[in-house]
């Protein structure tokens, strides 16, 4: 039976669940034009006509349930009337986007009461707090994944999955578009382009901004000719302008509104914080240093709670250390301004990891939209 207009039910809660869910939306509105969507999102969901009750920046929060304990009355408020609204409205599916300690409690309430729900995006339980995938089996009626080795993990416990690549790797080209993002960003050809990537969310800012700004600080120095691009999600200028001025106050430093792809497809090297924007630099073929700092008190608990050796996607994708990771205290601007340099005076090293991040591409390239959407549609038939 072919499936026209359902309405659906979201949550994203920042900004790169924000991007994947609009990028799940396009290809959802491309099989049904008239197709109405709600929940919790921001500006890409927006643009495809998502209506948001809240905006996702509501749901950000930083490191390890200190943060969330803080500010635990509103977001559990926020979902409580969510679930009031979702479970009298009874939309055709629930789609979760990332934001798992958010979502699948959500999930699991609308699932117990027979609306269906759908997770995009695998929580990292191979990584780490692999035990919930007894909360996800009560959560979740179909798991869309975004890497090819999630799905068995969730078959093994009776979990319907799907593989159906990262929508990133559709909406990036395999060829980097390097000139025509320095021309926008008035960049010459032969300059040497650090792009600065701390994080998107106020807490990592906070966080991981100073240092970077100091490593920015550092190279400066050391090579004046060096230009750095720093792209600023939005609402967060007020808080990193100060920390420029403090920290890199004479660093060739263009501050972006937003344009992180741009400035990922100009530059030689990042520097960027653990998280989904190191996929991005991947499928960008650009070397990099991960870097990550969180509060001293949950540091332990994180590291005590890791299963893998690896913390960045490109080097869990590729099950090595092909870019290094700098961590808690190794995160500081000796090293991560050797690390920088090292990039950029090693050219082969450097062109060997790009080729490794061009394979990654092909293998995460799966028109992710439409494998989602037909997912989906089995999912809402089958009720």
């Amino acid at each position: 039976m072919a499936m026209t207009g359902p309405r659906v039910a979201m949550v994203a809660g920042e900004t790169s669940g924000d991007l994947l869910a609009g990028l799940l939306l396009g290809g959802m509105r491309a099989r049904w034009p008239d197709l109405t969507a709600s929940g919790i999102g921001g500006p890409k969901m927006a643009a495809h006509g998502f209506q948001a009750h809240w905006p996702y920046e509501k749901l950000a929060v930083h490191g390890f349930n200190l943060e969330v304990l803080r500010r635990f009355r509103e977001i559990w408020g926020i979902r409580e009337q969510l679930a009031a609204r979702l479970l009298q409205e009874r939309p055709d599916v629930f789609i979760g986007v990332d934001a798992p300690d958010f979502n699948l409690g959500l999930e699991a309430r609308l699932k117990a009461q027979g609306i269906k729900t759908v997770h995009f995006v695998s929580p990292s339980i191979w990584a780490w707090r692999g035990g919930r995938i007894n909360k996800i089996h009560r959560s979740v009626d179909h798991m869309l994944c975004l890497f090819p080795f999630e799905p068995k993990l969730y078959q093994d416990k009776g979990i319907a999955a799907s593989y159906v690549g990262h929508p990133l790797a559709d909406t990036i080209p395999l060829e980097v578009p390097r000139e025509a993002a320095r021309a926008k960003l008035g960049l010459s050809a032969d300059a040497q382009v650090v792009a600065v990537l701390p994080g998107s969310r106020g807490g990592e800012i906070r966080h991981i901004a100073p240092t970077f700004l100091q490593t920015v600080a550092r190279l400066s120095q050391q090579r004046p000719d060096l230009r750095f691009l720093l792209p600023i999600v939005p609402g967060m200028r007020a808080l990193v302008e100060p920390m420029v001025a403090e920290h890199a106050p004479k660093a060739a430093l263009t501050l972006l509104d937003g344009q992180s792809h741009e400035a990922l497809a100009a530059c030689d090297v990042t520097l960027i914080a653990s998280g989904t924007a190191t996929l991005e630099a991947a499928l960008f073929k650009r070397p990099m240093v991960i870097a990550y700092k969180i509060s001293a008190l949950s540091w332990p608990i994180m590291k005590r709670m890791a299963y893998l050796p690896w913390v960045g996607l490109p080097n869990i994708l590729l099950s090595d250390f092909v870019v290094p990771e700098r961590l808690q205290h190794e995160a500081n601007p000796e090293q991560l301004a050797s690390d920088v340099l090292a990039w950029l005076d090693q050219p082969a090293r450097a062109q060997s990891v790009q080729q490794r991040f061009l394979e990654l591409h092909h293998t995460l390239r799966r028109d992710t939209a439409r494998a989602a959407s037909d997912a989906i549609a089995q999912v809402i038939e089958s009720r």
